[in-house]
């Protein structure tokens, strides 16, 4: 659960202010990426798979929790290829003795960190087999600095959270983070807003056009809690973007290729 990023978090925007954006990158010569992650997944439910119909054939990576994971999402996924699966914590508890939540505060033993790194890196290949990508997702995007060197050990080789990021990551970790979260956590848990959302997201689309960053913008949702509104949004979204020629969707495998 995460809340607005900082930069340009006040900004609003519509629906015709992204498509000038776009035009501007196609009349560069270049196309806009964006990717787009659903957290807590772990069974199938009558939200995930109106998530999955939302998506149709868009890229999604879909964090799953590793102790919960159930055979029956395995099948249920069968027929979206498009869909893949990242590593989100071990049961998505909260072990931060005080402050915010975080499944991995920096007061937990790194031998216990280590341990459930590598048994939900095992159960996940197990029950998605190829699907299960070597990237992780902390649960509320909270990751204790001190327990990067163990990503690596486990076999991972990308961590994703919500950018801003404060400190590099190791050699061998890429970043793959999200920058617009759509749920409203403050408020109701429903849908931000059309027009912060894609204040949001032109923010991020101007600031790599003007710098001639390529990096792919991420877009954070959490079927659990998704509203009619959100569902819009994303429908809306996702048919601008995979229509448009100055943008296009990937994968989190396609981001983990480009490294």
């Amino acid at each position: 659960m995460t809340y607005l990023p900082r930069v340009a978090a006040a900004t609003e925007a519509e629906w015709p202010d992204l498509a000038v954006e776009l035009d501007r990158w196609e009349e560069a010569g270049r196309k806009a990426r964006l990717w787009w992650r659903d957290d807590d997944a772990a069974a199938p439910t009558p939200r995930l798979d109106r998530l999955l119909r939302l998506a149709g054939d868009v890229p999604l990576s879909l964090a799953v929790i590793p102790a919960d994971a159930a055979a029956s999402l395995a099948t249920a996924l069968i027929p979206f290829p498009q869909v893949a699966v990242l590593h989100h914590g071990w049961c998505h508890a909260n072990r931060a003795a005080s402050g915010k939540k975080s499944e991995y505060p920096a007061e937990r033993h790194p031998v216990e960190i280590a341990d459930e790194l590598d048994e939900g890196r095992r159960r996940l290949r197990f029950v998605f087999g190829p699907r299960a990508l070597p990237v992780f997702v902390p649960p509320w995007n909270r990751f204790a600095e001190r327990f990067l060197p163990l990503l690596a050990e486990a076999g991972l080789t990308a961590l994703s959270q919500q950018a801003p990021r404060k400190t590099p990551l190791p050699e061998g970790i890429a970043a793959i983070d999200v920058h617009l979260d759509v749920t409203d956590w403050r408020g109701d848990r429903g849908f931000v807003g059309i027009g912060p959302a894609l204040g949001r997201l032109l923010a991020e689309l101007r600031q790599r056009r003007d710098n001639w960053d390529d990096s792919a913008i991420g877009i954070l949702t959490h079927h659990l809690v998704m509203d009619r509104a959100t569902e819009d949004f994303i429908a809306r979204l996702s048919e601008t973007i995979a229509r448009h020629p100055g943008a296009c969707w990937l994968g989190a495998g396609d981001l983990l290729v480009a490294r």
